[in-house]
């Protein structure tokens, strides 16, 4: 889950329009970088071969976020609601909401999500969302905090600690399931991780790490240049690098293991130290690193 910055001294309403632009422009940085990350040597037992996902059928209108719920189905949240991806490419529609999911999390391995941005055609709910909670793993969903408030475009939470990248504010956490929160360091992240070393977050300075609740970040030396980041209930770290690379690292480990290369995903989700999932609209990747 950038450095400190310098909290700006503007209007709230000055802080928040710029705070938006920022986050714009990051994650437009984030996506056409084209620079070698300082990486780590692959070992020996990496595998650097490109993958061929699973292709999806039907295909889905972007992939913002992934969970594995209760029964260790990889779930998407997407533009038009959320999608079971089965192993085989069939994608299945979860219940009837067709929310643009602009941030998607879970408790890991549970039924219980976490989403936020958009209402659909089909809802009334104000625009943003806020956050929203489902405790049948996306068959229905009631608006739990910040209705009409705020627009998470990425969400974690280890099933204890919940945070958000707010895309006006900078990152919010909160220790209560989202009830209250408090705001911490205004940066803009892709996405963001919490492992028991803190919080993790990709920014367009690099991977960045919060061992404050996000208060402060500080760089993460000799990190890949990583665009995605997931971390597995067991605390190992997955991610996908600006060339569409995969990498990993173990717990109490500060070398990065260097696996295949997936292209141009939009999101992950780590299972365990053995296997993650990357997705996009089109595929299903199944990662593994010896």
């Amino acid at each position: 889950m950038s450095l400190p910055e310098t909290r700006y001294a503007f209007m709230l309403s000055h802080r928040k329009r710029a705070w938006a632009s920022i986050a714009i422009l990051a994650s437009a940085l984030i996506a056409t970088a084209c620079s070698s990350p300082q990486q780590t040597p692959a070992p020996e037992s990496g595998d650097a071969s490109s993958t061929v996902g699973t292709a999806l059928t039907p295909a889905l209108d972007h992939v913002h976020g992934l969970h594995l719920d209760a029964e260790g189905r990889v779930l998407a949240g997407t533009h038009t609601g959320l999608f079971v991806l089965n192993p085989d490419g069939a994608t299945t529609r979860v219940g009837d909401a067709d929310d643009d999911f602009m941030g998607l999390t879970g408790a890991p391995g549970t039924d219980n999500l976490y989403a936020s941005g958009h209402p659909g055609p089909s809802s009334s709910a104000p625009n943003p969302l806020g956050l929203i909670e489902s405790v049948d793993g996306g068959q229905s969903w009631a608006t739990k905090s910040l209705s009409g408030e705020v627009d998470f475009h990425a969400l974690t939470t280890d099933g204890n600690t919940l945070v958000g990248f707010d895309t006006a504010n900078g990152i919010r956490t909160s220790t209560d399931s989202g009830v209250s929160w408090t705001d911490g360091i205004e940066i803009a992240a892709r996405a963001l991780a919490i492992t028991d070393e803190g919080i993790w977050a990709t920014t367009a300075g690099g991977l960045q790490l919060s061992t404050d609740i996000g208060r402060t970040f500080a760089s993460v030396p000799a990190a890949p240049e990583l665009l995605l980041i997931s971390a597995a209930e067991d605390g190992t770290l997955w991610g996908i690098d600006t060339d569409g690379t995969a990498w990993r690292k173990n717990v109490n480990d500060d070398e990065w293991q260097q696996g295949p290369v997936v292209g141009e995903v939009e999101a992950i989700i780590a299972a365990d130290q053995n296997t993650a999932y990357a997705a996009d609209g089109r595929s299903l990747h199944t990662l593994t690193i010896p």
